[in-house]
């Protein structure tokens, strides 16, 4: 999200430290949720001074066959350079006019004005009056947040525990084995799948490889009882599943529709999932069984804490939102949607998920996409408001902490992830990620806790496909993939 100062940053660079303020009219509309309409007036005299100093500083250093420099006929530049002159005069008025907008209007924005700037003339006599949308931060008066009581769920990490997260982890490195006859929950196997609606093809045959699991989630819609759908069939046979498309999917027509799945089986195979001796465990780069086995019980005690962690920001970020009732406009929520997915992702990477798991969070997401950003955007406002407040900041310290501790988690060297963050554009979510997430602790000192028994674990019974139902995705998966 871009940061307040977006009007100051849309012109060039500062000419210099000291700047002449312009006689400028300014007028702010309300044309919307946090969106303002900005008409600028800038009078003639300012314009002919800006004029008056580029053609002087020109005349100083244009080099001009038959002239020395300094000497060159004012007539004869300004008709030479006319369209040179008249560039910068604009690029300049306009980098101190939205820099003195922002100064004296108290326009918090949090994006660039809506507006081509290459497509602005000057005229020759007269004033020159521009205009603009921009979209700012909310105003709200910040809620009590400091010494609330929370319920925090308490979840210890068993034996049993270790030993189920233990099968789903190898299953990661296991190996594809043909299986004869019929499918079984728990096979794999690759389909076509088709997709129709109203006798409408919405996705032409796109092949697959899919777990046989209760629930089959796709970006916009899911198949319940997938496993039962699907036991029974052999190489050639065809299901057909009813799906009702989400209500934030991206084509508005067909949401809360009915359309009609189809899986052609291709080929069924089951995981044969590898023995943990020595030889694997080396490969992991661990010691002996004992300290995969150790690698194992941490890991999922880190998601653990991350579980009880997201409970518990959960409800923290429930109660300071309770009055955030203002509204945000529907362009702002849709460009966040990616940088939600990416926050998310980036959370579940450092928690030490799996890709799979993350891929089933990130289908959940985007069924959800529209309702939960902009819930997470006034989370975000209120937060950074809450930080500016308290003065919390992020120092070089504290990102490179993380990066190492990511680096770590996923067997690299610090220097390749920050590589790694830096192409997928992931460095900016990780500040404003550490940011809020030092504001939440700062918040979670003060609170009360009430403990109580975490919810009994689910097994996962989820498959999960980067495809879209009705065609077009609103987020954007490969966010989600990268």
């Amino acid at each position: 999200m871009a940061e307040a100062g977006a009007l100051a940053e849309a012109g060039t660079e500062a000419a210099g430290p000291e700047v002449k303020k312009l006689s400028q009219q300014v007028s702010v509309a309300i044309v919307g949720p946090c969106r303002r309409h900005v008409t600028v007036t800038i009078p003639r005299a300012d314009i002919d001074e800006e004029f008056n100093l580029a053609v002087r500083e020109l005349i100083n250093t244009v080099k001009v066959p038959g002239f020395r420099p300094g000497r060159v006929p004012r007539v004869l530049v300004e008709k030479k350079f006319r369209e040179e002159v008249t560039s910068g005069v604009r690029q300049n008025l306009l980098m101190k006019s939205l820099e003195q907008v922002a100064e004296d209007n108290d326009l918090d924005a949090i994006n660039e004005p809506d507006f081509d700037i290459e497509s602005l003339t000057i005229p020759d006599e007269g004033d020159f009056t521009y205009e603009f949308d921009v979209e700012v931060r909310p105003e709200f008066e910040l809620p009590e947040y400091k010494g609330l009581t929370l319920d925090r769920p308490i979840h210890a990490t068993s034996d049993e525990d270790v030993a189920k997260f233990k099968t789903r982890y190898l299953k990661q490195f296991g190996e594809l084995v043909p299986e004869e006859g019929e499918v079984a929950p728990g096979h794999i196997v690759r389909v076509n799948i088709s997709a129709t609606w109203k006798d409408q093809e919405l996705v032409r045959p796109t092949e697959d490889r899919l777990t046989v699991l209760p629930t089959l989630r796709f970006q916009d819609g899911e198949v319940a009882g997938f496993d039962t759908l699907m036991t029974g069939a052999k190489i050639g046979d065809v299901r057909e599943a009813n799906v009702t498309i989400s209500m934030e999917a991206a084509r508005v027509e067909l949401r809360g529709e009915t359309v009609v799945v189809k899986f052609e089986v291709l080929d069924v195979r089951s995981i044969r999932t590898p023995e943990v001796d020595q030889e694997f465990v080396e490969r992991m780069g661990l010691e002996s069984p004992e300290a995969f086995d150790k690698f194992l019980r941490d890991t999922l005690q880190r998601q653990n804490e991350w579980e009880q962690r997201q409970s518990t920001r959960r409800k923290l970020l429930d109660k300071i939102t309770e009055s955030a009732t203002w509204d945000l406009p529907e362009t702002l929520v849709r460009r966040q949607v990616d940088n939600a997915l990416r926050r998310e992702v980036l959370e579940m990477q450092q928690a030490g998920f799996t890709d799979e798991e993350i891929s089933a969070r990130r289908n959940e997401l985007l069924q959800k996409q529209i309702t939960m950003t902009r819930q997470a955007l006034k989370e975000h406002f209120v937060l950074d408001r809450i930080a500016d407040t308290e003065k919390v900041e992020v120092v070089p310290e504290d990102l490179e902490f993380e990066i190492a501790m990511m680096a770590y988690r996923r067997n690299e060297s610090p220097r390749k992830m920050r590589a790694r963050l830096q192409k997928q554009g992931l460095m900016e979510n990780l500040v404003a990620q550490i940011l809020e997430r030092k504001t939440v602790d700062l918040l979670l000192e003060s609170a009360q806790f009430n403990d109580v028994p975490a919810e009994p674990e689910v097994e996962a019974a989820i498959e999960s496909i980067p495809l879209a139902l009705c065609g077009e995705s609103l987020g954007s998966a490969q966010a989600m993939n990268d």
